[in-house]
């Protein structure tokens, strides 16, 4: 069936009256038209996608939104997008120049359409499978996260396998934009009439593309950003629905995350909130070894000890080891992937904006853990089970002062060990094996010492070794539910080890999450329970403070760890961290921050507060009491005395982080890199 012919005869047949009659200047106006109205139609298709597949993720959201205001948030993102994948086809079809007609320019003008619409639809289908475990549109920054993976191929291949039937969709699409395509047919011979018709028709086309790219008309429009999204839904992990992942990475590029914010003065400021902090030391100094588990995509969700299950717990050593722990009930992420779980846990630098890793600020002198607990003599290793330089783990740790990483290159070098027999295929070692590594490593590390090991199995795309494939079930809706028992078994194993070496009982386990992993019951799936991860302080001793006990009354983050274990060492010496420590902290002094899609987030005593701070007309957009509505239904902005102060301190928190981001004053060394 010639798809491309029926289409040209019905849309000429019943347009023939608008533009009365068929000449070439006429069909030219008529052909850029229908591709303009199939570049909207590719994007409709995708979200529709993108909705349905995610519809268990977002179906609360289209029941409560208003469909007509999401409706028109998403007609103005993609009218951006639709402008920026098509300049160019604009620009190559009506540049009045008539000696470059021909069948060259006529054939690079259709690709300059095909090519640009094909990869935005390309990128929208794979955020139907990305967004649903990082809550936002992939952003530019993500070749960043990226860039240095060498098994990206393995990955999109076996992704391209567990999602074929959405490469058949894309393919299929793809196939579409080709056939649908319709070519203009231009009269070069008339040259009067060529230039009467392409020259206005590019001039008012132009003007038409900015307005769309800047989302309306006038002085007072800025131009949209991604924060924009946030005002028609009324939370912001909703706001993917409206956006679309061309005008996201587009928007991006060559963005700096970083900018100054004067909302106070560097007095008072620094009186509101001052990440420079000083522990009084202590006579007689805790030299307790520090090793700090964090677990890949383990949110409290799927935790027993956090929420029971019916049939039984999926984590029953995790739940165990709680009951001899200090731990939260209120404790959360301050990001939403694993790059940026490094920095939180490890340094105390929440994610804002984008990825620290991925910035120029990642180029700044930084403290962590390793380098601070390094002054006072501790030896320090960090390890990840995946090719050295993964995720960029590896110049994170060195710049943060660990003094020795064991990779995928170390492991498999390692005697005694399966080397690459021990490797998932995917990302990295399995859990298991990797953390008896882990153990082992430490018998011959020097006293007192730092350790963090990152873990990798229970992550996408779901894989556990063979030989638990009867013991550890997943479910068809929910293949993780294996990845989590398979992990919970390893950390069983790995503290089976560790109990009968000489350095246990005088450490410390720290163990928390990098981030949380696809949510299924509906208080994990909003805003605040988006980033519920657990923060565990384990104890062999019991002793205090970290007594066990599961805390009703305190905030936890994970940007509190690394203040918390200086506190208990009884580190004396300055040093910066935008968390807290738990064992000093008063409980209504506690708090906790993140960021997701374009909304910082602060939480306080029973309260959530949401703040739009991109540096345009800054200003709170939601406020919730999450003890008495949990599920996030009931804004009460504008109706709650604790709205100011709670803005007021994060507005502080945010203009510390931006100052200092910018002018490299992350360490107390350089605290004095101020503007001159």
């Amino acid at each position: 069936m010639d798809l491309k012919g029926i289409k040209g005869n019905i849309f000429f047949k019943s347009t023939s009256r608008f533009f009365k009659g068929k000449n070439s200047e006429k069909n030219l106006l008529a052909a850029l038209l229908m591709n303009i109205a199939l570049a909207y139609a590719l994007l409709f298709v995708c979200r529709i996608i993108f909705v349905a597949m995610n519809y268990a993720l977002y179906a609360d959201a289209l029941e409560y939104n208003s469909a007509w205001l999401m409706a028109k948030g998403s007609l103005l993102f993609d009218t951006a997008a639709v402008c920026y994948l098509n300049a160019l086809y604009i620009l190559c079809l009506l540049f009045p120049l008539h000696w470059k007609e021909g069948k060259a320019m006529n054939e690079a003008t259709k690709w300059a359409f095909i090519v640009p619409n094909a990869i935005g639809v390309i990128a929208n289908l794979c955020d139907c499978v990305y967004v649903p475990f990082t809550g936002r549109r992939t952003t530019w920054s993500v070749f960043s996260e990226f860039g240095n993976e060498g098994n990206l191929g393995t990955v999109i291949g076996a992704e391209i396998i567990n999602h074929w039937w959405l490469a058949v969709i894309g393919a299929a699409i793809i196939w579409l934009i080709y056939r649908l395509y319709t070519p203009a047919a231009k009269n070069k011979k008339n040259i009067k009439s060529y230039y009467l018709w392409h020259a206005p028709l590019l001039l008012i086309t132009i003007p038409l593309v900015i307005f769309g790219i800047r989302g309306g008309i006038g002085k007072a429009v800025r131009p949209i950003t991604l924060s924009n999204a946030n005002q028609y839904v009324s939370s912001p992990n909703e706001a993917a629905i409206v956006l679309n992942t061309p005008f996201s990475i587009i928007r991006t590029i060559g963005k700096k995350p970083f900018t100054e914010r004067n909302y106070f003065s560097e007095e008072e400021v620094a009186e509101i909130f001052n990440p420079i902090q000083q522990f009084s030391p202590k006579k007689e100094s805790n030299r307790k070894n520090i090793a700090i588990i964090i677990v890949e995509s383990f949110g409290k969700e799927y935790i027993g000890a956090y929420n029971p299950r019916p049939e039984g717990s999926l984590t029953p050593f995790l739940d165990s080891l709680i009951k001899r722990s200090k731990s939260y009930i209120y404790s959360y992420g301050n990001g939403k992937k694993s790059i940026d779980g490094m920095p939180s846990v490890l340094s105390s630098i929440p994610m804002f904006v984008e990825p620290f890793f991925t910035t120029e600020a990642s180029l700044n002198k930084v403290s962590g853990i390793a380098g601070e607990l390094g002054k006072i003599g501790y030896s320090s290793a960090f390890f990840h089970g995946a090719p050295n330089g993964s995720m960029g783990f590896q110049a994170f740790a060195n710049a943060t002062g660990f003094q020795k990483y064991y990779g995928l290159d170390e492991y498999c070098s390692a005697p005694g060990h399966n080397g690459m027999d021990d490797h998932d295929g995917t990302w990295a070692i399995w859990d298991e094996p990797f953390l008896q590594y882990y153990a082992e490593c430490m018998n011959v590390m020097k006293e007192p010492f730092v350790t963090s090991v990152f873990t990798a199995s229970s992550h996408h795309p779901f894989k556990i070794p063979e030989e638990y494939s009867d013991r550890f079930k997943g479910s068809s809706d929910d293949p993780f539910l294996k990845c989590v028992q398979y992990t919970d078994y390893a950390l069983q194993r790995f503290f089976e080890y560790a109990e009968k070496q000489a350095w246990y009982s005088n450490t410390l386990f720290v163990i928390t999450a990098d981030h949380t992993n696809h949510s299924t019951a509906p208080q994990y799936k909003t805003a605040a329970g988006w980033f519920e991860v657990p923060v565990i302080f384990f104890s062999p001793n019991g002793e205090e403070p970290f007594a066990p006990e599961m805390n009703t009354s305190t905030i936890a983050q994970q940007i509190d760890i690394m203040p918390t274990i200086l506190e208990y060492v009884g580190y004396g010496k300055p040093f910066l961290a935008f968390g807290k420590s738990l064992i000093s902290v008063k409980p209504e002094e506690s708090y906790a921050v993140n960021y997701t899609n374009e909304i910082f987030q602060y939480y306080s005593g029973e309260y959530l507060l949401q703040f739009n701070g991109d540096g345009n007309g800054d200003k709170s957009t939601g406020l919730y009491n999450l003890r008495e509505d949990r599920l996030m239904t009931k804004n009460i902005i504008g109706k709650s005395n604790v709205q100011d102060s709670m803005e007021r301190r994060l507005k502080a928190i945010i203009q510390q982080y931006m100052n200092r981001m910018v002018h490299d004053r992350l360490t107390p060394e350089t605290d004095n890199n101020r503007k001159k």
